[in-house]
């Protein structure tokens, strides 16, 4: 798919894991410059998973910043393994998921705020081309294709990550990933897309 394959392009071209791991070591020395950088490079990632569990923009926002905020305080704790990011995506999960417990009900995000919102690289008939295709997936296959095209994740990080085993990420993101083809298929057929 053209559009998951740009999406995970942009995102691997910002993301080097050991320089992730190396700032996250720099935080819990202290350093705050480390946190601009690690925001540099993660925050579209981290925005897009959270966007997918939540689907709404700002409260997507609100957890991106709650993430970066328990990353720096809890630095200190950050035990290295060579891939930062599973750290990183279950802060995001866990505070995405305390959100969407107080308000009880996820509520439907604006086309507009797909994704990265307004700083998005995708041109505004992209995002909306896919915001009407990712509709048809469920929360969880959208938080599967979200992390392999968005984050670059592998679908082992995936599994990590959401606590599915490998074989159930698999099947979802090709299950996800057939839907998301017949729907532009039959966009494409009916003039709808």
């Amino acid at each position: 798919m053209f559009i998951c394959s740009a999406m995970a392009m942009e995102s691997r071209r910002n993301l080097n894991r050991e320089e992730v791991e190396d700032c996250i070591l720099q935080m819990a020395q202290g350093d705050k410059d480390a946190l601009a950088r690690i925001y540099e490079m993660t925050h579209a990632a981290v925005y897009g998973f959270s966007l997918s569990i939540l689907r709404n923009a700002q409260d997507a926002e609100d957890v991106l910043q709650e993430t970066y905020l328990q990353l720096y305080h809890h630095a200190p704790a950050y035990r290295p393994n060579g891939n930062p990011m599973p750290y990183l995506f279950t802060i995001a999960k866990n505070f995405s998921l305390m959100k969407l417990r107080d308000r009880k009900k996820a509520q439907q995000m604006p086309e507009d705020d797909l994704l990265y919102g307004e700083d998005s690289t995708l041109p505004a008939e992209d995002r909306h081309l896919l915001n009407t295709l990712m509709q048809v997936l469920s929360e969880e296959e959208r938080q599967i294709v979200m992390l392999h095209c968005v984050a670059g994740f592998k679908h082992r990080e995936i599994g990590q990550v959401t606590g599915l085993p490998l074989s159930t990420v698999l099947s979802k993101y090709h299950r996800a990933i057939g839907k998301l083809r017949k729907q532009l298929e039959e966009g494409e057929s009916s003039g709808a897309l």
